[in-house]
């Protein structure tokens, strides 16, 4: 479970994000959207303790990132908006020298390198190097090392993006399965039907804070309209959607 409590973060004259407050639950997708600029990456850096907040906090299971990184951290994987790949190591490289870090053993490594090569169906992938990967075999070579700890939770921003129509069926499938094995799963996207079929929950992020909370079928009775995408317009486009 992930629980975001008052974040706030200013850059300079900016406030990038202003009292930013939700919860993700174990067992659900909980997706967040918003449009450019409007705070979701630097939450999620913050979560990530890559940046940190001026006030509030980021607890992962009950531990407070900011007092806990490493304790936190391993209960947590993270497909950051920048992939941050190293070309010259091969996709398995990759997994090892990761899950290396998180303490898995060289039978764990070589079972996770298998059942990710299979669930991402990258088998052809593990020992090509990087520097010649399409955006989408990226993608794939990323999510794979933020799952190849079996973390309980897990943060996918833009986990779609470079993927194929077919690629992108199979990541839907994935998301799924982790929420319905229990996971806690953060998903930002900015496409709007994949929000939609996936979404237990969604967080509407707009000039630095959290707008509106709900399901999609809540978003969109409550703004009185017949799809998430004019829901979501109306939320972010008027002052009455505040909350």
């Amino acid at each position: 479970m992930i629980v975001i409590e008052a974040l706030a973060k200013r850059y300079g004259s900016v406030q990038a994000v202003q009292g930013v407050s939700f919860q993700a639950l174990d067992g659900q997708v909980t997706g967040l959207l918003g449009p450019n600029g409007a705070g979701k990456t630097t939450t999620l850096r913050m979560l990530s303790s890559l940046v940190q907040p001026d006030a509030g906090r980021a607890l992962i299971d009950g531990i407070d990132v900011q007092r806990q990184p490493n304790e936190a951290l391993r209960r947590l994987g993270m497909l950051p908006d920048s992939r941050g790949l190293y070309p010259r190591l091969t996709a398995r490289e990759h997994l090892w020298y990761f899950g290396g870090l998180q303490g898995l053993s060289r039978a764990e490594l070589e079972q996770r390198s298998r059942e990710l090569a299979e669930l991402l169906d990258m088998r052809e992938l593990l020992d090509r190097r990087v520097a010649g990967f399409s955006q989408g075999e990226r993608t794939k070579v990323a999510i794979a090392r933020a799952l190849v700890h079996g973390p309980r939770n897990v943060v996918l921003d833009e986990a779609t993006n470079g993927l194929d129509v077919m690629s992108t069926r199979a990541m839907r499938e994935v998301i799924r399965r982790l929420a319905a094995a229990g996971c806690c799963v953060l998903f930002s996207s900015h496409v709007m039907q994949e929000v939609s079929a996936l979404c237990d929950q969604i967080v509407i992020f707009a000039r630095g804070r959290v707008v509106s909370t709900g399901s999609p079928a809540e978003l969109r009775a409550r703004t009185g309209e017949d799809n998430l995408e004019n829901a979501f317009v109306k939320i972010i486009g008027s002052d009455a959607g505040l909350e």
